[in-house]
């Protein structure tokens, strides 16, 4: 049974409560409630209005850790990548009440929009009364589950670096395309500058305990002409033939590292091939 429930109107409110109990942070709620853990106290987040907004400055769209997918969806300021993402998430009902930080501070590698906040480097805005704190959000994920957030933070907002977005591209493989856990998913960021690669990032979801992003295979081919760019990509492949190790599940671990590499080598090519020709 729940002992107690907290519904803050501002974020000063949430942040005292916090450093006062040990609650847990409670937004669209699609993970907590189907979870088991009785007698757990409980700190609502719909109603804080910093939490709930979507803006954007010259380098980052901002988004409140409450955000639901719909309203991601809804607003105009979506980059294409995260709306498709957003739109691959279950079903409306889910979509109404599912929020962008609870993807992200439920720290699971199935995450479809923490995939994307993967693929492009997000930094995350942690809180507590005592101050606040900006973290990547590579350095967030500890693990399955787990994250470097303290019992008296909250996530209370999204940065999402606006610069590389309109070179992206996301792909979902599942047993369906509506209301599918995904069995690998992908997140690739491509742009070129003056016969270049000037930015490349690669994401992976649901492949091993974490998200799967290595800055240091795309390094390779960064910086290189196009023709540079193919003549390495048996080489990038390679490396990350290596990188891949996924964890086994309802699929096959062979199965998705194929998949992940014929996702990351379709998009390479594909990207490569336009650039080369635009």
């Amino acid at each position: 049974m729940v002992k107690a429930n907290y519904m803050p109107t501002s974020l000063p409110e949430a942040l005292g409560l916090m450093a006062e109990e040990e609650l847990i942070p409670y937004a669209g709620g699609t993970d907590l409630m189907v979870s088991e853990a009785p007698g757990r106290d409980f700190l609502f987040l719909e109603r804080i209005p910093e939490l709930t907004q979507i803006s954007q400055d010259d380098q980052y769209l901002h988004i409140g850790a409450a955000v639901t997918f719909r309203n991601i969806l809804a607003s105009d300021l979506t980059p294409a990548l995260l709306r498709e993402a957003a739109a691959s998430i279950a079903a409306p009902a889910i979509r109404n009440t599912a929020t962008l930080g609870g993807n992200i501070a439920n720290a699971s590698p199935k995450g479809d929009g923490a995939l994307i906040c993967w693929a492009a480097d997000a930094q995350l805005v942690l809180a507590a009364a005592s101050g606040q704190r900006t973290v990547d959000i590579a350095d967030f994920y500890q693990g399955r589950g787990t994250t470097i957030r303290r019992a008296d933070e909250l996530l209370v907002e999204i940065l999402l670096p606006k610069r590389w977005l309109a070179g992206a591209s996301f792909c979902k493989v599942g047993a369906r395309k509506a209301l599918a856990i995904s069995r690998v998913s992908f997140a690739g960021l491509f742009a070129a500058e003056s016969g270049q690669i000037a930015h490349l990032a690669v994401a992976l979801g649901a492949v091993a305990d974490t998200v799967v992003r290595r800055p240091k295979i795309d390094a390779m081919l960064i910086g290189k002409t196009f023709s540079e760019a193919k003549a390495a990509l048996p080489d990038y492949l390679q490396a990350w033939q290596a990188a891949i190790q996924p964890i086994r599940g309802r699929v096959s671990a062979e199965y998705r590292k194929l998949v992940c590499l014929n996702l990351i080598e379709d998009f390479l090519v594909e990207r490569l091939s336009s650039a080369h020709n635009g």
